[in-house]
């Protein structure tokens, strides 16, 4: 057995140590206080080992003070552990009350602290941050990591309302509504009445029929003057609606989506409120209904470049009302969208469009999770109608060119690798769409697999969808049947590996860009879970592209584990917000954003936490290897 280093070791040193990990660092003073006084310091050297499966029931914690411990597996297809300051082991073994499964051995010289049976019961039982830490690991530390963030950021904003606050607790009055018979002028009446902006038509049984509103009103007056009618001639029939147990989120997204100003309420389907713009925003100085309104009204691109400029302030605001990363990646992707969708009207009136055709966007835009730094993937699908593909294309590249100089102004730079709708490799015909995917798919080329890796987050993003749909399906039905081509991908789906250093926490990397030893977020971050999403979901044959919707698809159709697929999804999103608050921070410095993060600039929390997802990442590309039997 390890001898001990010394009798016991200052109090002040243990407790000093504690204080720069986490979850020791979020605990109460008293209860560091406690884990001191329990535990004692040893040390070990090279390859001694700490703890085996022969040795019976666990009955103490271990923590890394200095140095690392490996553990090796029973099974040999797991990989070694890799465990440093911080660090402890045996939890599922103690909780458990059995024997570890892993033996554990000091990997060049340690110093780590043990701690007795009768300590971890009770710091167990009276620190609530340990006991979260013991029971749900990771999963506490994240909601921890949430809260600071949304503290941090709401003393920037002075706001109280989040994102996740359900809509009933919005509704602050009876919603004014009439019978479907009642006159407009009456309507209108009982509006200015009650100083509100609409109204809402309701059926005997209380159930929303429409909703008349201040824009109707004055489209009303402008037609032809008319107020006598019943409102049920002014209304605007089956309006959206949301139940009282919705979340604000869900209805900033419709109200984005569908270019409104009201949502109804509703509880078992009868009314039970509107919510308005102005409620939901009313603590911000900046939404992103008034962002996407100003995005859609913009009469020249300058003016969409002016109306983005707020969208680097809306995230920081989301961040303080409780938004998760999904929740942001969504609302930059809408606006992003929206973003398109009017540079390629402005461009259309300037330039000759010869046939009915589909703007497609690949990658992080087709998978509908950009952050603040994403450059162009897209092209274009026309209907070529039995005419010349290559003189329809030839007409189409002009005005495709201008789409994407225009969306460089907008701060989507023009694409390196030139996957552009102005290449004229990716303005092509349904057919010739049909013909690339199938090459993909049917000659397992290194470029080809590249190609892979964009092409197939496809999402139709102006136009009609009709043949993108129809070209996914076909897509996604051929690649499920390759077995050649997913071993192949999955190969392609190894190729960056997760940061984790040996003697280190993580592997550094010198980059120009960034001046000095730096993680890549993207690359060996974010891109390892969504290539596995992604090589998952086309063996299935799902049709998701979102990576979190893909995670959850795959739980759903059993080819992982939703234990597994919950640890992924979770790591995922940590690694996303990492890097969205990395890029908020160098946009706040004028900075130009990039996804290289010098790890030592993250707090002991941060650190802990992205060690592990990294982690995660690496067991979930063992599961590729063994899946598809890559060597």
């Amino acid at each position: 057995m390890p001898q001990r280093s010394q009798a016991k070791a200052e109090d002040d040193d243990i407790q000093h140590f504690l204080s720069r990990h986490a979850p020791f660092d979020q605990m109460a003073a008293r209860h560091r206080h406690l884990l001191a006084e329990s535990a004692e310091v040893l040390q070990a050297a090279t390859g001694e080992a700490l703890l085996r499966p022969g040795d019976g029931r666990v009955t103490a914690l271990y923590i890394v003070m200095a140095g690392q411990v490996e553990g090796i597996r029973e099974s040999a297809s797991d990989d070694a552990l890799r465990l440093g300051p911080g660090e402890c082991f045996p939890l599922g073994a103690l909780l458990g009350e059995r024997a570890t499964r892993t033996e554990y051995r000091a990997a060049g010289d340690l110093r780590y602290l043990r701690l007795n049976h009768d300590g971890f019961v009770r710091l167990f039982k009276e620190s609530q941050v340990f006991r979260d830490y013991c029971i749900r690991g990771v999963s506490s530390l994240l909601e921890q990591v949430q809260h600071h963030i949304q503290a941090a950021a709401l003393q920037n904003m002075g706001a109280e309302t989040t994102f996740d606050t359900e809509l009933g607790r919005l509704v602050h009055m009876d919603p004014v509504s009439c019978p479907p018979r009642t006159s407009i002028r009456d309507a209108v009446q009982l509006m200015h009445r009650n100083k509100v902006g609409s109204i809402v038509v309701v059926d005997d049984q209380h159930r929303p029929a429409g909703i008349f509103t201040l824009h109707d009103l004055r489209a009303r007056i402008a037609d032809h003057g008319d107020l006598d009618g019943t409102i049920e001639t002014a209304m605007t029939p089956n309006p959206q609606a949301l139940s009282e147990e919705a979340l604000a989120f869900e209805a900033v997204m419709l109200m984005a989506q569908r270019h409104i100003r009201h949502i109804i309420v509703t509880t078992g389907g009868r009314l039970a409120g509107v919510i308005s713009e102005r409620d939901l925003f009313a603590l911000q100085r900046i939404n992103v209904v008034h962002i996407m309104r100003t995005l859609s009204d913009a009469p020249t691109v300058q003016a969409v470049v002016t109306a983005r400029s707020g969208i680097g302030h809306l995230i920081e605001g989301m961040m303080a009302h409780g938004a998760a990363v999904g929740q942001i990646t969504r609302i930059i992707t809408l606006l992003n969208d929206r973003t398109t969708h009017r540079v390629i009207d402005l461009c259309s009136a300037e330039h000759e469009v010869p046939a009915a055709f589909s703007w497609l966007s690949f990658g992080s835009e087709g998978r509908g999770e950009q952050t603040l730094v994403t450059d162009q993937d897209n092209g274009i699908l026309f209907n070529a109608c039995g005419d010349d593909a290559e003189a329809i294309r030839q007409r189409f590249l002009p005005f495709a060119r201008a789409v994407n100089e225009a969306l460089d102004r907008c701060g989507f730079p023009l694409c390196k690798g030139n996957v552009m709708a102005s290449n004229p490799k990716l303005c092509l015909s349904v057919e010739e769409w049909h013909r690339a995917f199938y090459g993909i798919i049917d000659s397992q080329t290194p470029e080809n697999l590249l190609r892979s890796s964009i092409y197939f987050d496809l999402r139709c993003l102006y136009g009609d969808e009709g043949p993108v749909q129809a070209l996914q399906r076909d897509v996604l039905e051929k690649a499920s049947k390759t077995s050649l081509f997913l071993h192949m991908m999955a190969g392609n789906t190894l190729r960056n590996r997760p940061p984790l250093g040996f003697l280190r926490d993580f592997v550094t990397e010198r980059s120009k860009e960034a001046g000095g030893d730096t993680l890549d977020l993207k690359l060996r971050g974010t891109a390892p879970f969504v290539d596995a999403a992604r090589l998952l979901s086309l063996e299935g044959g799902l049709t998701e592209t979102n990576t979190m919707d893909r995670f959850q698809a795959i739980a759903d159709a059993g080819l992982a584990s939703r234990g597994d697929v919950e640890a992924w999804a979770e790591s995922f999103a940590f690694i996303q917000m990492i890097r969205m608050r990395h890029n908020l921070e160098q946009a706040r410095q004028g900075q130009t954003m990039n996804n290289r993060l010098d790890p030592d600039e993250l707090n002991p929390m941060d650190r802990h936490i992205l060690k592990e997802a990294f982690k995660q990442c690496r067991g979930l590309q063992k599961k590729i290897e063994v899946r598809y039997q890559v060597q």
